[in-house]
């Protein structure tokens, strides 16, 4: 399987021959899993083999993570909007908080496990309802919070739509070399953000560092780089989830490709509703 630029999707455990089985054990001629060095406990009996993967596992998972996002998300919107300082606890504590799963998930090697992504759904539900709050009633000036969310959403599924159209259609292959570009674009917007904060940290350009998220056109340019790239990203995601279908992956693997999507579209919703913001206070 070719390498993504979704950390989720790289630490899916391979083996030569064919994708991994989620397991130590191995498949037999009767359909069960069978680990050599459980066999003296085991006394032959194995455990049966999950299913193979299909497109349905894989969009059922998904709606579930988004679904239990979302609901987190309303939550948090109006804990906030009752209580303005739970903005920034909730914040923290829902974008550390997912970070950290993300990172269970991605050196454990337990990104197919359904309590670590819908945890992650709940934590990063949280950051989003916190932080869409204050984007949408202290950094616009034109528009109700409801219109700027909503267009954010709608832009965010617009764009993951649109390169699920892009990707069916073919019209632009995922290649090895496609995938080390968009990686290097990756890398270089995180150094590029990096740089930003620290220079905003020592005063640098009146405390806005390069301008990246300033609000001008630089930081326009910068949110709509950012937006490309996560739509880029996509395509490589599913390319790597096509593949794990095609590999015969465990139906348990939808999972980690539902966490893997949502936190594309998780980043992708953030630069939406920053970029929206830019407009909105022009």
């Amino acid at each position: 399987m070719r390498e993504t630029s979704n950390p989720i999707f790289r630490s899916l455990p391979k083996q030569s021959g064919g994708y991994a089985q989620f397991g130590t054990g191995m498949q037999t001629q009767q359909g069960y899993y069978q680990d050599p060095t459980m066999a003296p406990y085991q006394e032959g009996r194995g455990i049966r083999a999950s299913r193979p993967l299909t497109i349905d596992d894989v969009v059922t998972k998904t709606g579930i993570t988004l679904g239990v996002l979302t609901l987190a998300a309303i939550v948090s919107y109006f804990l906030v909007s009752s209580n303005l300082a739970l903005a920034l606890p909730l914040t923290l504590i829902g974008a550390f908080g997912g970070l950290g799963l993300v990172l269970v998930a991605t050196f454990g090697r337990k990104q197919d496990s359904p309590p670590l992504v819908l945890s992650y759904a709940v934590l990063e539900g949280l950051a989003l309802g916190a932080i869409s709050f204050v984007f949408a009633n202290f950094q616009v000036q034109h528009t109700s919070a409801g219109a700027l969310i909503g267009e954010a959403i709608l832009g965010t599924l617009g764009v993951f739509f649109g390169m699920l159209v892009v990707y069916k259609t073919g019209a632009i292959r995922v290649t090895p070399k496609f995938t080390r570009m968009v990686i290097a674009a990756l890398f270089g917007a995180l150094f590029l953000m990096f740089g930003n904060f620290l220079l905003a940290m020592f005063g640098v350009g009146g405390g806005t560092g390069l301008g990246l998220r300033s609000g001008g056109p630089v930081a326009i340019i910068f949110s709509l780089v950012m937006i490309g790239i996560a739509a880029f990203t996509f395509l490589i995601d599913f390319d790597a989830a096509d593949q794990m279908i095609r590999a015969g992956a465990p139906e348990r693997a939808a999972w980690g490709i539902a966490l893997g999507l949502t936190v594309t579209l998780v980043w992708l919703y953030l630069e939406v509703l920053r970029l929206l913001s830019y407009f909105q206070n022009d």
